[in-house]
């Protein structure tokens, strides 16, 4: 850390007094409240990494079935090809570390977390949380725009600095070692995290998994929330509607029925990570083809992509994602997220604070905008021309106005 002026850098990025004064806290039984962190992996991992996909054994498959059985053989030839020998960590790494990353414990749990501050005065802080099978490597292209809108194209008074946690179990952030680290639990250890970062009011933004914990850190920590932005909305009619279709136009239960028929017919992997995830993890903690093919086919079938995967996503995407399963041997504990939030004794309540829906086409659920508005104070709700699941990858610049444009009225 340096100060210039009033101002304090860390590895270049404006901190704020509180963090500067953490981060120079001494280091007291091994550890202080918030530690600086950089991610490198060992060469004995990337070693061992290659010798496995050179020993891969591929499964037959039908001829001309293509994806129709789950992830097809001749792409994932290709791209475990290209992992093993074209792929090269080290300059993912090198991207990675480029942004500010941090540890520190929480209910036990070693959290890892970016934090970057803008320079901006009057910044809104923004904690986004990825969902599964995602990471914290899914915002990499809208940090900058959202901590530095100027320098793209934007202006001062909108922006935010911000927070993205690795959710507990996920990436370099440790597991739970109990049971119970449910959705809403996770909400619990983000609104912890953004009280130790000296931040009282803030945004919380989320898809998949993230979508659930901002509306749990909305239900739970209502004074806190200065508003959430979802990219994200599933579920049927509240309980107390008599008529649940009464008012709804056609065009909106035509296309939550489509959605809720297509879904029964992919959510299989929802099943197995809920029922028996630690049957599954031997097989995605032992085999990098069996971890690829089991998040690549997911990227594929819910981003809005026309069944051409790479028409979105480049292999370099799709691996470094991955990795960050890899590498850090996280995928056991991820999928047990699943496990725990069924077995929650709780349920989501209404909310007031001010939310945010985007609505991408090719996300996997859809809900009418009458029975969203009966659980959430929707404020701004944008039908997106284009788009899915994993929105801040596939379309940056749409997810990056939208969240701009609800935040602004919220300053």
């Amino acid at each position: 850390m340096e100060r210039i002026g009033s101002r304090v850098y860390y590895n270049g990025w404006v901190v704020r007094p509180v963090l500067a004064f953490l981060l120079a806290l001494p280091v007291v039984g091994g550890c202080s409240q918030v530690q600086e962190f950089t991610i490198h992996v060992e060469d004995s991992t990337l070693a061992d990494l290659k010798a496995r996909l050179e020993r891969t054994r591929l499964p037959d498959q039908i001829t001309g079935s293509g994806w129709d059985y789950g992830a097809d053989r001749a792409f994932m030839e290709e791209l475990l090809e290209y992992w093993r020998v074209e792929y090269d960590w080290r300059r993912h790494e090198a991207q990675l570390n480029g942004l500010p990353h941090f540890k520190t414990e929480i209910e036990g749990i070693d959290m890892h977390f970016v934090h970057v501050r803008s320079k901006e005065d009057g910044a809104v802080p923004l904690v986004i949380t990825h969902g599964w099978p995602g990471s914290v490597y899914e915002f990499i292209d809208v940090i900058g725009p959202l901590t530095d809108p100027v320098a793209h194209g934007g202006k001062a008074e909108d922006a935010f600095h911000v927070v993205l946690p690795s959710m507990p179990g996920y990436g370099f952030s440790g597991p739970s070692r109990n049971r119970g680290m449910s959705v809403d639990s996770v909400a619990g250890v983000v609104a912890k995290l953004m009280d130790r970062l000296g931040y009282d009011r803030y945004g919380a933004q989320g898809g998949d998994w993230g979508s659930s914990v901002s509306s749990w850190l909305a239900r739970d920590y209502p004074e806190s929330l200065i508003g959430i932005h979802l990219n994200m909305v599933g579920g049927g009619p509240p309980n107390d509607m008599a008529n649940p279709e009464e008012g709804i136009p056609d065009w909106e239960l035509k296309r939550h029925k489509e959605r809720a028929a297509w879904w029964q017919g992919e959510n299989a992997y929802g099943y197995i990570q809920g029922t028996k995830p630690l049957t599954l993890a031997y097989g995605l903690n032992d085999s990098p083809a069996g971890l690829a093919a089991w998040i690549v086919e997911k990227f594929r079938t819910w981003s809005d992509c026309g069944g051409d995967v790479e028409s979105r996503f480049t292999k370099d995407q799709l691996l470094t994602n991955i990795m960050l399963y890899w590498v850090t041997e996280s995928m056991p504990s991820a999928v047990r997220l699943y496990y725990e939030s069924r077995r929650s004794g709780r349920r989501p309540g209404p909310t007031e604070v001010a939310t945010a829906v985007a609505v991408f086409p090719g996300e996997i659920f859809f809900s009418p905008r009458k029975w969203v508005e009966a659980r959430y104070n929707v404020v701004q709700w944008t039908e997106m021309p284009r788009g899915g699941h994993f929105a801040a990858m596939e379309e940056p610049e749409l997810f990056l106005e939208d969240v701009t444009k609800f935040f602004r009225s919220l300053r």
